[in-house]
């Protein structure tokens, strides 16, 4: 069995952040707005989070449902919202915009990355709506601090994404393939084993922690049950 697998949870509050944590994440997602599949939280949620727990948090950069930044007033918008939350203590983002062409928004991430500085980030499952995924990574590579790419390997989820999952997880190392692949996007269980053959190390969930849905709260069970699969228990 290759390393430990990196565990990350997606927190709407202190509670779910609480619960996670007990159940064994290593990292928060940090959002608002699920039903937008994910919104740049507001920074008090966000400090109420970085109050109640230890783990790594990492906040996302997103305005509006979809993956375009809009237009300049927009990516100006997320640049302020970016350096509000450094402000109060986050260190780690999430982002990634496309244009009308399904490509990847360079000049949109590269306005917001200016402003972290450096901070770790994610490229979240933009990745999986564009229309070359190589031609995404190869335009992204050197940009200050991205280490991670979340993917389902499809835009429908990871029973489409698997095999592509699966071929990207061979290539790690090579031009714009150095980041870690954080695989998430309708993950179950059973999908595990294939993907940590392929010697992929980090996961991340959603609905999968919240067995009453995304009306209830983070399960600190539901984690742990992830948590001792991926440790091959």
């Amino acid at each position: 069995m290759s390393k430990r697998a990196v565990l990350e949870v997606i927190a709407l509050d202190a509670r779910d952040a609480v619960a996670a944590q007990a159940g064994g994440a290593d990292r928060l997602e940090v959002v608002t707005d699920i039903a937008a599949d994910g919104l740049t939280p507001p920074v008090p949620a966000f400090a109420a989070i970085r109050a109640a727990v230890d783990l790594d948090l990492r906040v996302m950069l997103r305005l509006s449902d979809g993956f375009a930044a809009g237009d300049a007033g927009d990516v100006g918008r997320l640049v302020r919202a970016a350096g509000e939350l450094r402000a109060a203590g986050a260190d780690q983002f999430v982002l990634g915009f496309l244009d009308a062409e399904g490509g990847v928004d360079l000049a949109a991430v590269e306005r917001v990355v200016a402003e972290l500085d450096g901070c770790a980030w994610t490229f979240h499952r933009a990745i999986d709506h564009t229309a070359d995924r190589d031609a995404l990574r190869k335009q992204c590579e050197g940009l200050p601090g991205l280490d991670t790419y979340l993917t389902a390997g499809a835009a429908a989820g990871v029973d489409d994404g698997l095999a592509v999952l699966i071929a990207e997880a061979g290539r790690h190392g090579e031009q714009g393939y150095e980041q870690q692949l954080l695989v998430g996007g309708g993950t179950r269980l059973d999908h595990v084993p294939a993907l940590r053959a392929a010697g992929i190390d980090a996961f991340h969930i959603g609905g999968a922690a919240r067995p009453s849905g995304w009306a209830g709260p983070v399960s600190a069970g539901a984690v742990g049950e992830w948590r001792r699969v991926l440790d091959g228990e």
